[in-house]
């Protein structure tokens, strides 16, 4: 069989499933999921030994720290992943849920019910854990799921994908409502692109070429998660003390992640008390600084010259630019300009400022005195994510069940016809 058959068959089978998987109920949906956990903590050996695979071909090309990191199975991330089905399986089920019910003159009851979106299909990079989140909360919202992973964790992705196949076996949940594509042919995604008659929507999770590569060659929906270029803005009325806290968080505590900061921009006022001890914690911690001239002038010592491509770059790494400016407002221009609307924050302990930001900056999630770190489905309580959409249609931030969801009209009679 071709890949491209292949891949047809897989996209096919996964649609009979979805219809089957509609009528499943809750608790069974939650079952297959608990067994799910447990049997990640069951093959954990396996998996890492899987993962080594990965990771040893990682070291031989050189790859990043920050991609490694993020290619790496642990013990802990071993225990999250299946902390993370457990805690999608306690979630309450958004399907079937009567978001608003009409009765219409002529006795007509008229309900709006949240429905599976059907057939999902995930396209991802680095992080083999996006193959349990995402089959998690597919399965728990009723829809179908093909994933197609990146070839540098195919070894970490393929082990998930099969022990979680496997202890779907004793369950009630039909096997052909997850799929892994295997292959690493870059075809293989130009072929499920082409599929719109089986696959209802397309969620590229990875890098800007990715996304863009995907955007521009889909025939089905696409519901982009871009880069994250994310801003913490230290206003001249913030806590020092606090602001140091957060910003540190935001950067060093795993810079591999799209809602880690990537630009600190720092009032004129704050820049001579704050930016020093900053800067001096940064470099404690490895972090590369690229300042403007004023940031330089500041902190003297250790920054590097900020190009116009710095403030648009997603570094992924211990690398962060820094700015000094003058007003609240030319904070918020710097980020609607150069930002990519995923995660924002400001510190101050002005409340009027906090509004005019939270109301003017154009992006996904905003925060007031907190990390960007937290831009994540299970830190909002959603059990897990697909990922954080910086689409405005449909889902935007993260995109957990009820965001794969949409819905139908069920409407009720006793004989009424139209006149």
């Amino acid at each position: 069989m071709t890949l491209e058959k292949e891949i047809e068959q897989i996209a096919r089978s996964a649609r009979t499933a979805a219809y089957r998987l509609a009528l499943i109920s809750s608790d069974e949906k939650n079952r297959a999921l608990s067994a799910m956990a447990a049997a990640l903590h069951r093959e954990k050996d396996y998996l890492k030994k899987e993962n080594e695979k990965d990771l040893a071909a990682a070291r031989k090309k050189n790859y990043s720290k920050a991609l490694v990191d993020r290619l790496t199975l642990t013990d802990k991330v071993i225990a999250e992943m299946a902390e993370s089905l457990k805690a999608t399986a306690a979630l309450k089920d958004p399907v079937g849920e009567v978001l608003s019910t009409v009765e219409r003159p002529n006795g007509l009851l008229i309900k709006k019910v949240r429905t599976p979106i059907g057939v999902v299909g995930i396209i991802y990079e680095s992080r083999p854990n996006v193959t349990s989140d995402c089959i998690g909360l597919c399965l728990k919202s009723g829809n179908a799921a093909i994933l197609k992973g990146g070839k540098e964790a195919i070894f970490s992705n393929i082990a998930i994908f099969r022990v979680l196949k496997k202890a779907l076996a004793g369950s009630s949940v039909p096997a052909d409502a997850i799929h892994l594509i295997e292959s690493t042919d870059r075809k293989a995604v130009l072929f499920l692109l082409g599929l719109d008659k089986y696959v209802d929507v397309i969620v590229p999770r990875g890098g800007e070429e990715l996304i863009r590569f995907v955007a521009e060659n889909s025939t089905i929906p696409v519901i982009k998660h871009y880069k994250g270029i994310c801003h913490t803005y230290v206003s001249e009325h913030a806590d020092l003390n606090m602001a140091h806290k957060i910003c540190y968080n935001a950067k060093v505590q795993k810079p591999g992640v799209c809602n880690a900061m990537e630009t600190l921009l720092v009032h004129r006022e704050s820049a001579i008390r704050f930016l020093p001890l900053m800067a001096d914690a940064y470099r404690k911690a490895g972090v590369e600084i690229r300042g403007c001239p004023m940031t330089r002038k500041i902190v003297k010592q250790g920054v590097k010259p900020a190009t116009a491509q710095d403030w648009e770059t997603e570094y992924l790494d211990l690398i962060l630019s820094v700015k000094v400016v003058d007003s609240l407002k030319e904070a918020i221009d710097h980020i609607n300009t150069h930002g990519s609307h995923h995660s924002d924050a400001i510190v101050t302990d002005d409340k009027k400022e906090a509004e005019e930001f939270l109301k003017s900056v154009d992006s996904a999630c905003l925060y007031v005195n907190a990390s960007t770190r937290f831009t994540d489905g299970f830190q909002f309580g959603m059990g897990a994510e697909i990922g954080i959409s910086t689409d405005k249609l449909h889902a935007r931030g993260p995109m957990a069940l009820e965001e794969l969801t949409t819905y139908k009209y069920v409407v009720y009679g006793n004989g009424q016809i139209r006149q």
